[in-house]
């Protein structure tokens, strides 16, 4: 698998890969040294599996670089877990090359990564007060709101600036906005605050 994905990426110009892992005790130390913008984290490992070792990275590396979730099953539960403890996104190991090179792409950009039915199933299952209280708090804008909503839906920047009539800067300017007031990472984490809090609903 890990030789795949190296040769599915390093067929890019503007992709390299600076380093691989065989388990998950062995990310941060690695990343620490080589310093990647985007860590394709699978979901199971040994000794440290996925979760633990992505919180062991946002937990431990000053700037930490964006982690995208490998797996087999997109309702997995360990997928969504993994999302809470702040990963950016996930990536099936069925993907075709070119929806793993836009993966990558995308989470390096920061921008919204595939949150299908399942998972957002899953955070409207998970719901909880915390959630629904951070969202009270926050007090979006009716703008913001509209934002997150859309956020929420999957849509890049350039498509809600397209939506709402508005500049791309604009609409970075509101995301960053609100992603300060909801105190999240980057967008998953406000995304599964949206599902958890029932501000939007699956569907």
């Amino acid at each position: 698998m890990r030789a795949g994905l190296r040769a599915i990426l390093e067929a890019q110009p503007d992709i390299s890969v600076v380093g691989e892992a065989a388990d998950g005790a062995a990310v941060v130390p690695l990343v620490r040294q080589l310093r990647p913008d985007v860590v394709a984290m699978d979901v199971r490992m040994p000794l440290l599996d996925g979760i633990e070792a992505t919180r062991a990275v946002l937990r431990s590396v000053p700037g930490p670089p964006k982690i995208l979730v490998v797996t087999t099953f997109e309702q997995d539960d360990y997928v969504y877990q993994a999302l809470r403890a702040g990963a950016d996104g996930f990536l099936l190991k069925r993907a075709a090359p070119a929806e793993i090179v836009h993966a990558v792409r995308l989470a390096a950009e920061g921008e919204s990564l595939l949150f299908p039915a399942a998972l957002r199933e899953l955070a409207a299952a998970h719901g909880n007060p915390r959630a629904r209280a951070v969202l009270e708090r926050a007090a979006l804008t009716a703008r913001e709101e509209e934002v997150l909503r859309l956020v929420a839906a999957g849509l890049t920047n350039a498509e809600i600036a397209q939506r709402l009539v508005v500049g791309t800067e604009t609409v970075k300017t509101h995301v960053s906005s609100l992603l300060a007031k909801l105190g999240a990472r980057d967008r998953t984490q406000a995304v599964i605050l949206a599902y958890e809090s029932g501000f939007v609903a699956p569907g």
